[in-house]
């Protein structure tokens, strides 16, 4: 039997929606369904089963909720809300385990051990190679600055190239929608630094 995803998702948006900080301009709703629809977009591509799809669909919503208690280690506080929301919903333990293991996927430096992890982790950095990456960096600027992490646009400018360089998509569908929109995204930001 399929778990209540309907009903969960119901639930978690409402909860994102209300609980998550107003200074977290990239790390906000509108990111959760950002990543939501990369990654319907690259599970369109691939093999999924019904469940797999619904566990995918299911981590993608969680993956960020630790931000509703914390910045730092928030993977780690979103599987524990996972483990503590889920089996209301119908969720087995062995499906609370495959979930917590996409939502790790997603701390940064990325590491996937399956497919479904290298679905999320793509889904989570997919506007790197796209043409809405100039806004959506911005919003992490403005969070980061938010937050005192960084002091100006130029250390930001650094820290992305660092970043963008290091970074690699798992995914067949990235690898060949996304990377070579990625590398000009990094060449425009290279040319920023003072």
């Amino acid at each position: 039997m399929l778990p209540n995803y309907d009903k969960f998702e119901t639930d978690i948006k409402q909860i994102l929606k209300s609980g998550l900080n107003s200074k977290l301009h990239y790390h906000g709703f509108h990111h959760v369904i950002d990543v939501l629809n990369a990654a319907l977009l690259i599970a369109k591509k691939s093999n999924l089963t019904e469940r797999e799809l619904l566990l995918l669909k299911t981590a993608v919503l969680l993956h960020d909720s630790g931000f509703l208690h914390t910045y730092h280690e928030h993977e780690v506080v979103g599987t524990e809300i996972a483990g503590e929301m889920l089996p209301e919903y119908g969720y087995s333990s062995e499906d609370i385990q495959l979930i917590n293991g996409m939502i790790m996927a997603t701390r940064i430096p990325q590491s996937a051990t399956n497919h479904l992890e290298e679905i999320i982790a793509d889904a989570d950095l997919e506007y790197l190679g796209t043409e809405h990456f100039d806004r959506i960096s911005e919003y992490l600027y403005e969070e980061l600055m938010e937050y005192n992490f960084i002091k100006n646009r130029n250390e930001w400018n650094k820290i992305q190239v660092r970043f963008i360089k290091a970074h690699s998509y798992f995914t067949d569908f990235c690898k060949k929608n996304r990377e070579e929109k990625k590398q000009e995204n990094l060449d425009k930001i290279i040319k920023l630094i003072k």
